[in-house]
Parts: structure tokens; sequence; C-alpha cells
């Protein structure tokens, strides 16, 4: 059974009356657990969407390159999208569900927010109110501030990236705790930790642009050490 397939099961027992709570906590075990992932970033990325007042091309672009929507589940996506996108009230309901739901995987809240940020920057604009509505998303998932910048320094081409901040260190680190972080964010961008944090298979691209900033980062804070 695919993911779209199990997804459109999920939307079904929304559809016949279950409420919320009751469909997100049939999602808390693996494999369902990936379409959990799956209709909280498209469910959260919606909301995000409409935002900044508006739902471009781009943004809707954005979810197929993620998740590589199959043309027989386009109508299931759709769904999913649609329910959410009616405005921005209720993302923290959704939020607050999901942080729930990964309380013990908190590596997939990062994952979930890379999601989002790919969508809050496929128009090419960061708006101060994506940003707003990420920040809270960040703080219902429990994530602290440092861990949130370090976030948005990797995908918000403001500036260039701080490489301290990219991997979520003080300026003043030592080479070994920097090594040390570089290290365990490697270790958690390895696909086979993703897919067992409830990624699914369809989303681990979500975090190549994690592995190229981590190293990139990692690069330049050996190279002034050195």
């Amino acid at each position: 059974m695919s993911i779209w397939t199990r997804i459109s099961d999920a939307l079904s027992a929304l559809s016949s009356g279950e409420g919320l709570s009751q469909v997100f906590e049939k999602l808390r075990t693996p494999p369902e657990r990936s379409v959990g992932f799956t209709i909280a970033v498209i469910a959260l990325g919606a909301k995000m969407a409409k935002a900044d007042g508006q739902v471009t091309r781009d943004e809707v672009t954005a979810f197929r390159e993620v998740f590589h929507i199959p043309s027989e589940a386009e109508a299931n996506a759709a769904r999913v999208f649609n329910m959410a996108r009616q405005d921005v009230a209720g993302f923290e309901e959704y939020a607050e569900r999901i942080a729930r739901m990964f309380k013990d995987q908190p590596g997939t809240y990062c994952d979930l927010m890379e999601g989002l940020f790919h969508i809050a920057l496929a128009d090419g604009e960061y708006h101060p109110k994506e940003d707003d509505f990420l920040h809270r998303v960040a703080e219902i998932f429990g994530m602290d501030d440092a861990r949130f910048k370090a976030l948005r320094t990797r995908f918000v081409p403001d500036a260039e990236p701080d490489p301290y901040q990219v991997l979520g260190i003080a300026p003043e680190a030592s080479p070994e705790d920097a090594r040390a972080a570089w290290r365990a964010l490697v270790r958690e961008t390895h696909p086979d930790r993703m897919i067992a944090r409830g990624v699914p298979e369809e989303a681990v691209k979500l975090a190549e642009k994690r592995l190229i900033a981590v190293n990139r980062a990692w690069e330049e804070i050996n190279q002034t050490a050195a």
C-alpha cells in the first residue's frame, strides 16, 4: 500500500467524523508515522503559504519537489492541501498534535521545519509573516532559538551563512566541540536514521541542503582553526 493510499485512508477517517486527535493518534507508530509526517508538512506548509496573503504556483510546486507526488495520487495530495490552506487559523493545533506525535523522535522536528523552509523560500522571498509562522511552530515543537536560527541561516539567503550558527554552536566553541557538532548533524542526516524517525523515503531529499551546508560550515571552521 503506497503512502498516498494510506493518506487517503486518513483523510477518509477525518471526513467520516473522526477527530483530528484520533487520526493523529493512529499515525504515531511506523509505518503510519510516515503518513503523519507527510500530512504534517503539507498541512502546515499550506497554512504557511497562506500566511503571507497568497498561495503561489511556486509554493505549490515545492510540494512536488519534496514528495514526488505520482499522478494517481494528486487528488489525495490536493485534498490535504485544500483542507489546510483555507486560512492560517488552526495551524497551532496542527503543530501541537504533531509535536505530541513525534515527542519520542525530536530529530523529526528539524526534518519537518526543513520542509517548511523549503516551501517558504519556493517563491524566492521570505516574508516576515512566514518567519513569524515558522518561529511559532518551532516554539511549539520545543526547538530553542539557536536551533531555529541555524535552520534559518541555511535557508534564508539574506547574508553569508555563519558556520557556527549552521552547526548550532557558539563562536567561541573549541575545534573539538565544533567537530562533535558536525559529526552529530551528519549522523542525524543519514537516510536510514531519517526513515526511522518517520520521514518517508519520498522526502529524504529534504536533508540534501542540510548535509551540504553542514559540511561546508565544518570545512570553514576547520580551515580557520588550522
